[in-house]
């Protein structure tokens, strides 16, 4: 299943990506006779777990057979896309994670995975304009990332249990900037400006990926390949990430895990081919099975 949530009247809805168009869950419901309770936001989903998921796909297969469904059937491409997760409790990121973005950045390969965080002021939608805080920076850097969403509560979970703990995944851009994020030992900064984890289009359920460490991943600048790798080439899979973070810390439904980036940031080109995003660059963040998340840089006004 495909989750999105997208903006109707100021407020958040939840919509499910179908062959037809997008079902607007809410306005379904005011038509279509439901079985039992449905969710209507994603982490009612999320938290819901596998009932609240095959009781949604249920509702959506009976409102695509009842008659009058262009009343809740939307078309994708006229909605106005929040993120696909639209309140983390934690955003956990993991730093220098596939084998060739470390040696381009000439950094040692880690012994354990890096970890850092984000808060939820980064996120924001596909399609919508991301804001460059040109006050304070002009190394605004691209990093295409497979996302990690939490499913159920996971402590001191073992790495063969640990992706059945997983809801799901999604897309998102891990906007950096270098400046900021190299100025002192902690990435923080450089990784927490408004709009710096565009993330979406859709959180799709683990059951239609599959093996999220064989899925292909790419970066277009501009309509120019920049990255473009497989989650394989990961140093630390995710099975084992999420093992290792439930070592240390609850991981609750609704946790998002940005497991890194592959090579082609602008920051392991050669200092005179740099090239920093701008004001007008289009990004898309592209993955196997999730969709193509896109995102248009603009300068910051005063």
């Amino acid at each position: 299943m495909k989750l999105l949530t997208f903006i109707d009247n100021g407020s958040q809805q939840l919509g499910v990506k179908t062959d037809r168009g997008v079902v607007h869950i809410t306005k379904a419901l005011e038509t279509v006779a439901a079985e039992g309770p449905i969710a209507t936001n994603v982490h009612q989903v999320i938290e819901g777990g596998a009932a609240a998921t095959a009781a949604l796909q249920a509702f959506v297969d009976k409102a695509l057979a009842a008659g009058g469904s262009e009343a809740y059937l939307l078309n994708e491409e006229e909605l106005t896309l929040g993120p696909a997760v639209t309140h983390p409790n934690k955003i956990i990121c993991v730093g220098l994670n596939y084998r060739k973005h470390a040696e381009e950045t000439n950094a040692p390969i880690p012994q354990y995975p890096i970890l850092f965080n984000k808060f939820n002021n980064t996120l924001t939608g596909h399609g919508a304009d991301v804001p460059l805080p040109v006050r304070v920076t002009d190394k605004v850097d691209y990093e295409a990332e497979l996302v990690i969403v939490i499913g159920k509560t996971a402590k001191y979970v073992s790495k063969e249990d640990a992706l059945s703990h997983v809801f799901g995944y999604c897309n998102v851009n891990d906007l950096s900037a270098r400046d900021l994020q190299l100025r002192t030992q902690q990435w923080l900064l450089g990784k927490s400006c408004d709009g710096f984890s565009p993330l979406g289009p859709y959180l799709v359920t683990a059951d239609e990926v599959g093996n999220p460490n064989d899925l292909s991943i790419r970066c277009i600048v501009n309509g120019e390949v920049r990255q473009s790798s497989n989650t394989s080439d990961m140093i630390f899979h995710c099975d084992e990430i999420v093992s290792y973070i439930s070592q240390h810390m609850t991981l609750v439904p609704g946790d998002i895990i940005l497991t890194g980036t592959p090579e082609g940031v602008v920051l392991g080109y050669p200092p005179e081919k740099q090239v920093y995003l701008k004001d007008g660059d289009v990004v898309t963040i592209e993955i196997e099975k999730l969709g193509s998340l896109t995102n248009r840089m603009v300068n910051e006004q005063a």
